[in-house]
């Protein structure tokens, strides 16, 4: 029974909360964190649902909960400080909802290699998904979904599962609807009943062990993948975040009005041409016709100036690009005072450094505003309604370090001797590895005929041996007839 949290509840949790803050100081909890504190009852209540209205335990999972995610900066965390290699294989991701609408947390077990990562790296990712999982459904509660088909004792990791499990129980409080372990197989139900002694006895009854058959009585069949027997044909592709912008009032410094950090990616436009002037709009682009990336520790990194060339207008701007999935823009929209500048972070994210960037492009767009003192959603809806505005444009192209530009083309120095080198590199390069193919291949062949010289002279002595015994066995029973014969000549 669903014991009823009031609002004095609430309030009482919050004023014990912060009267202890004061003498272990702010510093101790993540600024966010603390804001959802105060500012929100959300958060507070789902403490209290956690453990009954218990307050005293509801208290005690607050302070544990704000310290970890302090200590493990977990407000910290995206996809420019995460593996996004790992995240790309698709163990992690959430899709489809259980018959409660809840969003199923889909771990892959069979995907999972133990050992194949760091387990630290796993382990943000892990709490990268909550994270985002929280931030889509508002802090609904989520179904951690365990696919373990083939999987077995060798190669089920149930330190991870051990490690979800217990981020669920100790730092995401009602957040677990059902924990729904498919297809299972038998032999590791010993180890699965260490986890239910991790759980509440309340949680232990959320959890289904099911057949495929046997899934449609928690996720309708138009909400269960095709693997699973159900009708969704979705396959996992690792699609960045698009989290809102926030606006940060100490960001303005020397006439420069921006939004912080937020925005992970600049929103896709479809391809276009390839001018790269400026079509006489107000917004000065520096760089103004490429974009080159250059190498910053382990990131590729380039910076772009924007500045304000009027000096009687307001003007908003935003960035777009082709390829969304490999960007990250700092800030990718804000507003500038007449003269104002801004200085604007294109990085490239992990997993899409190799190869060239010529195809990839940039388009900022800028227009009259009559005020900088925007609110983030009023620029959202600036953006959202360009409808019989002006909006100027300014195309750039994407090249990196070493790529050079020719008849405003970007294009690699290795391709100015023409496509003849390449080509003749290539064929080099397949002929190496034919070579290397037949020369493994001929080792292979030589141990081969000497396994089978070995195996014939075994099967020689082998058969020497065999005879050898029969020989001394047929000489052996004849003696001992022989000597039966003498036997019974005398007895008779």
């Amino acid at each position: 029974m669903t014991v009823e949290v009031t609002d004095k509840h609430i309030q009482d949790l919050r004023t014990n909360f912060l009267k202890e803050l004061e003498n272990k100081g702010e510093s101790s909890v993540h600024p966010d964190d603390l804001d959802r504190i105060k500012s929100g009852d959300e958060w507070l209540q789902r403490f209290l649902l956690h453990h009954d209205a218990r307050e005293k335990e509801a208290y005690d999972m607050l302070w544990e909960t704000v310290l970890w995610r302090k200590e493990f900066k977990t407000n910290e965390i995206n996809e420019s400080n995460i593996n996004i290699d790992f995240i790309k294989e698709g163990v992690f991701f959430y899709h489809g909802r259980d018959k409660d609408g809840c969003l199923l947390f889909i771990f892959k077990a069979k995907k999972h290699v133990k050992g194949q990562y760091d387990f630290e790296e796993v382990k943000r990712a892990v709490i990268y998904w909550l994270e985002r999982i929280e931030r889509c459904d508002k802090g609904k509660s989520v179904s951690l979904f365990f696919d373990m088909e083939g999987c077995g004792v060798s190669t089920v990791d149930m330190e991870l599962i051990k490690y979800i499990i217990h981020v669920f129980k100790n730092y995401y409080p009602n957040f677990l609807n059902y924990i729904i372990i498919l297809e299972m197989a038998w032999i590791l139900n010993a180890l699965f009943k260490v986890i239910k002694t991790m759980l509440p006895e309340k949680a232990v009854e959320r959890i289904k062990m099911i057949k495929k058959q046997d899934l449609k009585l928690y996720v309708d069949p138009d909400q269960s993948l095709k693997c699973w027997g159900g009708n969704d044909n979705y396959v996992f592709v690792f699609e960045p975040e698009e989290r809102e912008i926030t606006y940060n009032p100490t960001a303005v410094n020397n006439k420069k009005v921006h939004f912080a950090d937020g925005s992970p990616t600049a929103e896709y436009v479809p391809n276009f041409g390839d001018k790269p002037e400026n079509d006489g709009n107000m917004l000065k682009v520096t760089p103004s016709g490429i974009i080159t990336f250059v190498k910053e520790g382990n990131e590729l990194i380039s910076t772009l100036e924007l500045q304000n060339s009027d000096n009687l207008i307001n003007l908003s701007y935003k960035m777009k690009t082709t390829s969304p999935e490999k960007f990250r823009v700092r800030p990718s929209a804000g507003c500038l005072p007449p003269g104002g500048t801004a200085t604007v972070s294109v990085t490239l994210l992990h997993g899409f450094q190799l190869g060239g960037l010529s195809r990839d492009k940039f388009l900022v767009m800028s227009m009259p505003v009559d005020s900088v003192d925007l609110s983030v959603q009023e620029l959202i809806d600036l953006w959202k309604n360009t409808s019989n505005k002006n909006i100027s444009q300014h195309r750039l192209r994407c090249s990196q370090g070493d790529e050079v530009v020719k008849n405003g083309a970007v294009v690699s120095p290795n391709t100015q001797l023409d496509g003849e080198k390449n080509q003749l590199t290539q064929i080099s390069n397949k002929l190496l590895q034919l070579s290397t193919c037949q020369s493994e291949l001929h080792v292979v062949v030589k141990r081969t005929q000497q396994l089978q010289w070995i195996m014939m002279f075994l099967v020689i002595c082998l058969g020497l041996l065999t005879l050898y015994v029969l020989k001394n066995a047929v000489h052996d029973s004849s003696g001992f007839c022989y000597k039966d014969r003498r036997v019974d000549d005398v007895d008779l």
